[in-house]
């Protein structure tokens, strides 16, 4: 066990932001982890500074993203035409193909050193995975995986209902990660509709709002999730 590991997380929640000021912050944040990293690797370990974690929750203005394997031909909107549709777009450095944000989704950016938890990066998906799938028990709505698709569907287990309610995608670089999850929760569903999600054109999309026929609170979705991954990830959340 790593002696300097730090299990504190702070949680920041950004509301409304711009996805390119939500990505330079994203990316501030992950660079200074990534450069105290740098500093200990020229320290004896009882000299070393802990690394931070940080919890970002937000929501974006109407954007398409594209992550860095994907297909640019799944956006079904033309680029010159999204100011039609009061969106943008952005080629990122995530995996993962093409999603979708909004206003109504809950967005979640961990920023944090896995060496200070575990350095599993299939376990840390399947973590961020199970904290939206128990988020989703609070509401009596069941979810699960489907093998060989990463996110949260409901009716899982059937290949012709099955219906994507949260997509992850995220990056690392020397266990710091960045990027995360897209939960629909009150989404505008209909703007899945420009593009081919994550690359899978015979699932559905859907949302909490639509599943429970009423509008959730947007604070309570939130503060579940936050409890839900501390818990998983075995966090002390110091905020």
């Amino acid at each position: 066990m790593n002696i300097n590991q730090n299990k504190k997380i702070t949680v920041i929640d950004l509301g409304l932001i711009d996805y390119q000021a939500g990505l330079d912050y994203q990316i501030k944040l992950f660079q200074s982890i990534l450069d105290v990293k740098s500093s200990n690797r020229l320290l004896p370990g009882n000299e070393q500074l802990i690394t931070n974690n940080y919890l970002l929750f937000c929501e974006h203005p109407h954007v398409f993203t594209l992550g860095k394997s994907g297909a640019e031909e799944n956006l079904l909107v033309k680029k010159e035409a999204l100011d039609t549709i009061d969106a943008t777009y952005y080629h990122t450095n995530r995996g993962g193909d093409i999603t979708y944000h909004g206003p109504g989704q809950v967005v979640v950016y961990p920023i944090i050193d896995m060496e200070n938890f575990f350095t599993d990066i299939h376990l840390y998906m399947r973590k961020l995975e199970e904290s939206v799938i128990q988020t989703l028990e609070k509401f009596n709505i069941k979810s699960g995986r489907i093998a060989g698709l990463t996110g949260v569907w409901l009716d899982f287990e059937n290949q012709i209902k099955a219906r994507k309610i949260c997509a992850l995608g995220v990056k690392t670089s020397r266990w710091v990660t960045m990027h995360g999850l897209a939960f629909n929760v009150n989404t505008q569903l209909d703007y899945f509709n420009y593009i081919v999600p994550c690359g899978i054109n015979d699932k559905a999309v859907t949302s909490l709002n639509k599943e429970l026929g009423t509008v959730p609170d947007m604070q309570k979705v939130k503060s579940i999730l936050k409890e839900k991954i501390a818990s998983l990830f075995e966090m002390e959340i110091i905020n």
